[in-house]
């Protein structure tokens, strides 16, 4: 798994990630390097070292003799992760269900400048390319994920330099990374396992039913719908998204699903508070590094 997600740095892959609000309670939270509390880096802060990883990169693979396009954070406007229900009746009334963002993304991965460069090389030169980006093999950067599992990675390559010179410690930051992405799908996991989750979810089915709609909870109503190439007319998608986002509110399942987030989020972040707080501190101690990166990329 780690392979391929490192195979999408050459090929240009994009991801999009949802990022998480932390609750903690400023008044144990310790300073940072630069002498700021710890919190969470704002949107512009995160597409800002984004930005100068992608420099950096880019720099590192023209040194080894490839090309490499720096993309963009976030490629598609709203986008938007809901791990439960749909709770945002603007977003229903615009998109539906997604089915129009996830085709805008196809898009993006299809026209991917650095896809299609790496599939333009000789064939001689695909592995050396992957090589220069990634290692020449997933090993020296090793993180245990809150399941015990071991992760590994190259701590070559263009894309461990770029990170080693935004963080600087680049196994302490590997670990805290591997930590802070395995919590999201923990907490998820915590909350449809709730009883307070089920109980609520009953009362959305029934609602559902009531519009004329059979569906055990909203990963059934998920798992029903055509593919984004293939979509639901564009009427009956937003119209079956609305009855979602009401069945949510009046049964209780939104305010029940929000408050579970939040109780798990601060949970599983207490327990692993070490891994959590260095991730927080690497990233704003590195947001003046990646300035000195963008502004002197914007002076050639």
């Amino acid at each position: 798994m780690v392979a391929v997600a490192a195979l999408a740095v050459v090929a240009g892959g994009t991801s999009i990630v949802a990022c998480d609000t932390d609750e903690r309670d400023l008044d144990k939270n310790p300073v940072s390097q630069t002498g700021q509390r710890l919190r969470e880096l704002t949107e512009t802060e995160q597409d800002l070292l984004h930005a100068a990883e992608q420099i950096l990169l880019q720099e590192c693979m023209r040194g080894r003799g490839f090309v490499y396009q720096p993309v963009s954070r976030q490629p598609v406007p709203d986008v938007k992760f809901f791990p439960y229900i749909i709770d945002d009746p603007a977003w229903a009334r615009r998109h539906g269900y997604g089915s129009d963002i996830e085709r805008q993304l196809k898009k993006v991965r299809d026209d991917d400048v650095n896809q299609h460069y790496f599939q333009s090389l000789p064939e001689n030169r695909k592995a050396p390319a992957i090589a220069a980006a990634n290692g020449d093999r997933p090993q020296g950067l090793t993180a245990r994920a809150p399941d015990g599992t071991e992760i590994t990675r190259s701590s070559q390559g263009c894309q461990s330099q770029a990170q080693r010179k935004l963080y600087l410690n680049l196994e302490s930051w590997f670990q805290a990374r591997v930590t802070v992405d395995a919590l999201p799908a923990l907490r998820g996991r915590k909350v449809l396992a709730d009883v307070k989750y089920k109980n609520a979810v009953r009362v959305w089915a029934s609602c559902m039913h009531e519009a004329g709609h059979e569906f055990k909870d909203p990963g059934d109503l998920r798992a029903a719908l055509p593919p984004p190439e293939r979509p639901l007319p564009r009427s009956k998608e937003i119209s079956l998204a609305i009855i979602e986002v009401k069945c949510g509110q009046s049964s209780g399942l939104t305010s029940v699903s929000r408050r579970l987030d939040r109780k798990y989020d601060r949970q599983l972040k207490n327990r692993h508070r070490s891994d959590v707080d260095a991730w927080l501190d690497f990233r704003l101690d590195a947001l003046a590094r990646a300035r000195s990166v963008t502004q002197s990329d914007k002076s050639r």
